[in-house]
């Protein structure tokens, strides 16, 4: 029973049309699911990914009026987007800038060419080539040409003040330390790098330790939890693992496109583990995904309140 990758992750935006136009045209990713946080109905859930909705391709965002972040450790720092090659990398650099986006140059870390970024609150991104590794699912609408667009998430990187307490924790889950490099902004911090399941670019956890950092303070531009696949068949299983592990946790919770545990690292930052099923599709055609308001189904009979109350996107 291993986790075999990231599944999703979840930020925070405070101007979600921004982010809407910003994440479906600029970054031309598709939007799978238009919904609402389950928790606070007042908030759009927006879930951006490839064509399909894959497992592991899903960056989505809280729609919350709040301040931005204010940057630091003992939370989720980066978060890395997939495309395949050189050529795709070269092709983002000369449209980011076309497009006005702030961004570095190409590089290497990690032994890996990579182009960092950030969206239009500071939500730090980076695209990593990873060798066209796996399977694509391209969106033909998409304004980024198919052989380009980001084909799913990367490694994500947390900032911690000291590493043995989170090692202990993402080892037990079956995370394995492999290799550990120089942070790309403090040379003197070291990014710990663990892998699941069958490792690589889409099974990644990089861990920097920043222990004179301060500590995050959330907010907009900042980043919620990070969630991490299991096959459906073991969803079961890991709710009674956590419990034999002694690791506190949500119990389950049944996110109706999937099923999630919520649980924290020693130093505060969220996990999920999340099944890859069922998928978007069961409740939407594949061919419209995301164009209308798709609440889960025990929210249905407030559908007339909720939808009232959120501010159109297009």
């Amino acid at each position: 029973m291993q986790l075999s990758g990231i599944h999703h992750l979840t930020a925070v935006s405070a101007r979600i049309r921004d982010n809407y136009r910003f994440y479906t045209r600029t970054m031309g990713m598709r939007l799978v699911k238009r919904s609402v946080n389950q928790d606070d109905v007042s908030a759009y859930h927006l879930f951006y990914a490839d064509k399909v909705g894959s497992p592991g391709s899903d960056l989505t965002f809280f729609d919350w009026p709040v301040m931005p972040e204010q940057r630091g450790t003992r939370a989720i720092t980066r978060t890395a987007l997939r495309v395949a090659g050189h050529d795709a990398l070269r092709w983002w650099d000369q449209h980011l800038t076309t497009a006005g986006v702030r961004h570095g140059r190409i590089e290497e870390r990690d032994g890996r060419l990579v182009l960092d970024l950030e969206d239009p609150e500071g939500q730090r991104l980076t695209l990593i080539d990873d060798g066209g590794a796996g399977d694509a699912h391209p969106w033909e609408q998409s304004l980024v040409p198919a052989a380009y667009q980001i084909r799913g998430l990367g490694p994500i990187t947390l900032s911690v003040p000291q590493l043995t307490p989170t090692d202990g924790i993402l080892q037990r889950l079956g995370m394995r330390p492999v290799r550990h490099y120089a942070h790309p902004e403090r040379a003197e911090h070291t990014v710990h790098v663990y892998e699941m399941g069958v490792g690589g670019t889409a099974a990644e956890l990089h861990i920097a330790v920043q222990p004179d950092a301060p500590v995050a303070r959330g907010g907009a531009g900042g980043v919620h939890h990070v969630a991490l696949r299991t096959p459906d068949d073991d969803y079961d299983a890991w709710a009674d693992r956590l419990d034999t592990l002694g690791i506190r946790n949500s119990g389950k919770v049944d996110r109706y496109w999937f099923r999630s545990l919520y649980f924290r690292e020693p130093n505060g930052i969220l996990f999920e583990i999340a099944s890859d099923g069922p998928g978007f599709a069961v409740d939407e055609d594949p061919a419209t995904l995301g164009e209308k308001v798709v609440l889960a189904p025990f929210l249905e009979p407030q559908r007339e309140a909720i939808v009232a109350n959120l501010v159109p996107l297009d």
